[in-house]
């Protein structure tokens, strides 16, 4: 069975989409490595490039997203691209000329994280604008398996990379990706009319708030964003600790560390290509509730993590499940989330979105590392595992009708 045709224009923006998250594969973890590789940081160091970047980035979009709502959004997308491959690239040369430093590289990886997030937010309203309704969540779905592949090839190729030509070699290529995303962006022929600001005059301070007032006002997006933040916080503060976990009390050698997660992100594929023939099948309503569930049920798995092929066979298992699961609910919420989001509020609300949840993983990766420090990573693994089995109570009810709060959003919750 072929793809199911969007058109010429869809094809394009899929593309830049797939060009910047194949490069951000084969760049990931690729600052903290530097720290490591290149300037000798130490934990506290790398933690704090990894919490406080994104974290300031994060206040950086607040601002953002209203000059984001207001403006032609493939211009925007491409400024975004092109900011990312100017601040990247000062990483290579910085390294090559000797002048490199810590504080260059938080920076970076704040300029980075507010640049996502408009590039993500303007990203969504220009989808929903290029499709049709019937058609958001198949672009959403094939959006999400590439991004799952992206994760199962990019890092094992990017350390390849950094083995071959050094600590730099995948900042090169993440850089270079966001130079042929908006190379395929500018290639998109339309013509974008402008937004205007409901009233005259300039964009009044307010709006910057007006994403949240949206989802909070929403009893189902509001209980959908607060599932939202709690479970990727959770997974994403797992990470370090399982690193901790594996590579230095379980004795794995980095290449299955490396295998324990890229192997299991096939079950992106899985999971992304099932979404519309479930929902088709069961409802957004019920797949939302049951796989919003699922996905949460697995984390406690990694506490019992062993020594040797078993203890990797349990963590591959466990990513797997969470996997499946996390990217056939996405692209369900994805879509419900603009069909419920009127055309004016789409880019303040996707950025309300993203900052909520790059702060909720911020805080809770924090708040991990320093329960590990003071008990170990098992402990901190186990409360957290524990603490996500909650989530589910946040979906909203399996009853709950979503009040039509957009104009064009004229579909039920059913």
């Amino acid at each position: 069975m072929g793809l199911r045709p969007l058109g010429r224009r869809f094809g394009r923006l899929w593309a830049a989409y797939a060009v910047s998250a194949y490069g951000s594969g084969l760049g990931f973890g690729a600052l903290p490595l530097i720290a490591v590789l290149a300037l000798h940081a130490g934990p506290a160091e790398v933690s704090a490039l990894s919490a406080v970047g994104p974290a300031v980035g994060a206040l950086i979009a607040v601002p953002l997203a209203p000059w984001v709502e207001f403006r032609r959004k493939r211009p925007v997308m491409i400024a975004m691209d092109l900011t990312r491959f100017a601040v990247m690239a000062t990483v290579p040369v910085a390294y090559f000329l000797g002048w490199l430093g810590f504080v260059q590289l938080l920076v970076v990886s704040a300029v980075v994280a507010a640049a996502r997030i408009a590039s993500g937010a303007a990203g969504g309203a220009y989808l929903k604008a290029l499709v049709r309704p019937d058609d958001l969540l198949v672009a959403h779905a094939r959006f999400e398996s590439t991004n799952w592949s992206s994760i199962a090839v990019g890092p094992p190729l990017g350390g390849a990379a950094i083995g071959l030509w050094g600590p730099v070699a995948t900042v090169v290529a993440d850089a270079l990706s966001y130079l042929f995303s908006a190379l395929c962006l500018t290639a998109i022929r339309d013509r974008e009319v402008a937004p205007r600001p409901a009233g005259k005059g300039a964009v009044r301070a307010g709006a910057l708030l007006d994403g949240w007032r949206h989802i909070t006002g929403h009893p189902v997006l509001r209980a959908l964003y607060l599932n939202n933040m709690l479970v990727s916080g959770l997974i994403m503060a797992t990470e370090p600790l399982l690193a901790v976990l594996l590579l230095r009390q379980l004795g794995f050698p980095p290449w299955q560390y490396a295998l324990a997660f890229a192997a299991p992100c096939v079950g992106g594929l899985i999971g992304s290509r099932l979404a519309r023939r479930v929902v088709a099948r069961h409802g957004r309503r019920r797949v939302l509730r049951t796989v919003g569930t699922l996905r949460a049920v697995w984390l406690i798995g990694l506490v019992f993590v062993r020594p040797g092929v078993v203890g990797l066979l349990v963590v591959m298992a466990v990513q797997l499940a969470i996997i499946v699961n996390m990217s056939l609910y996405t692209p369900v919420l994805a879509t419900y989330r603009l069909e419920h989001t009127p055309t004016h509020l789409v880019a303040r609300t996707l950025s309300a979105w993203s900052i909520g949840q790059q702060a909720s993983i911020a805080v809770l990766t924090a708040l991990a590392g320093l329960l590990a420090d003071a008990t170990g990573p098992r402990t901190a693994l186990t409360v957290a595992g524990l603490l996500i089995l909650a989530s589910p109570l946040l979906l909203p009810a399996a009853t709950r009708e979503a009040p039509r709060l957009a104009a064009e959003a004229d579909r039920p919750w059913r």
